[in-house]
């Protein structure tokens, strides 16, 4: 299992997993299916484009990606102290296997690399406890619980927002 950032060249397979995340996990996503399935490719390599302030880190089992987590600065100026992380997703054969502890530890690495990035902050499935969990272990708190803050195939569900101080 290897950890990188993701290039355009990657578009294809970076798709195709963030696909199948959206119909698998798709709480755990702010976006949906319906909305991204047709989307052109040029639409995902417009995502991984080399930027100072934004990037997404795939898990490779081999030639595989199994993982993929995105982090980027917010873009109004009076937000910019704040990264956000997003797009977490690991496949089921892939996960317990310390995946997605690899890749948010990658992702919170580059945000420590940002100039003037102070914290990171994030949105969670109030009912993904192992996500909640590995937040957690990672340093992030609980700042917010918004009920009804998703609804996800018009079935309610609650967010948290949790943040971590980089420095």
């Amino acid at each position: 299992m290897h950890i990188r950032r993701l290039a355009p060249s990657d578009a294809s397979a970076f798709q195709a997993l963030r696909l199948a995340g959206l119909l698998d996990t798709p709480a755990a996503f702010g976006s949906n299916h319906a909305e991204e399935k047709h989307l052109p490719l040029t639409a995902f390599e417009e995502r991984l484009v080399p930027r100072t302030d934004a990037a997404v880190f795939g898990a490779f089992d081999g030639d595989a990606l199994v993982g993929i987590v995105g982090m980027r600065r917010e873009s109004a100026l009076n937000y910019f102290h704040k990264g956000t992380l997003w797009g977490m997703y690991v496949a089921p054969a892939a996960r317990g296997a310390g995946v997605a502890r690899a890749l948010v530890q990658a992702a919170l690495a580059f945000a420590r690399g940002v100039p003037g990035l102070v914290k990171v902050n994030l949105h969670a499935d109030a009912a993904n406890v192992p996500a909640i969990a590995l937040y957690e272990s990672l340093g992030f708190v609980v700042f917010s619980r918004e009920t009804d803050g998703m609804r996800v195939n018009d079935r309610p569900t609650d967010e948290l927002q949790m943040t971590l101080r980089l420095a």
